[in-house]
């Protein structure tokens, strides 16, 4: 992962041993400026005070949870950064919870248990394949889809 040294990650989770468990992760690939919050709420005002280019975050957290951080950062007039790269990392793997957070607008989404493997890859992706974002009235984030479809139907998009 060649030039992420320049990189800025907050990293979001109540739990401080997972937190010191990512940051680990990141600083072996030469990714120094990590940053912590322990609520979404406290992530916030981290994401206000200095630029970050990407958020790890958990889902059950006190005060503000992840999708609540998502659905702000994503929508809401007064996001420092609507287009942050947000990356869900939890134990709550349920595939309606998977489906909520994509829906919340979280790029990728990862199990805990994590590898260095796992998170260093979506992360690749996250930063060199970007999925490309979407504003309808009930949406905005990244492409919820995963795959190209070709449709040519009369409810095709534009673009």
């Amino acid at each position: 992962m060649a030039g992420m040294g320049k990189v800025t990650v907050l990293v979001v989770d109540d739990n401080r041993t997972m937190r010191s468990l990512v940051r680990a992760i990141l600083n072996s690939v030469g990714i120094s400026d990590v940053l912590e919050a322990a609520s979404g709420r406290s992530a916030l005002q981290k994401v206000r005070d200095k630029e970050c280019h990407l958020v790890i975050l958990d889902w059950a957290m006190d005060e503000m949870d992840g999708i609540e951080f998502t659905q702000y950062m994503r929508n809401d007039d007064d996001s420092p950064d609507p287009f942050i790269p947000i990356l869900m990392l939890t134990g709550h793997t349920e595939r309606v919870k998977v489906e909520q957070a994509r829906d919340a607008g979280v790029d990728e989404f990862i199990a805990k248990p994590v590898t260095a493997k796992q998170l260093l890859m979506r992360i690749d992706l996250m930063i060199h394949k970007r999925r490309s974002f979407v504003r309808t009235e009930e949406y905005f984030g990244p492409d919820r889809r995963r795959r190209k479809i070709e449709y040519e139907g009369p409810e095709r998009r534009s673009s």
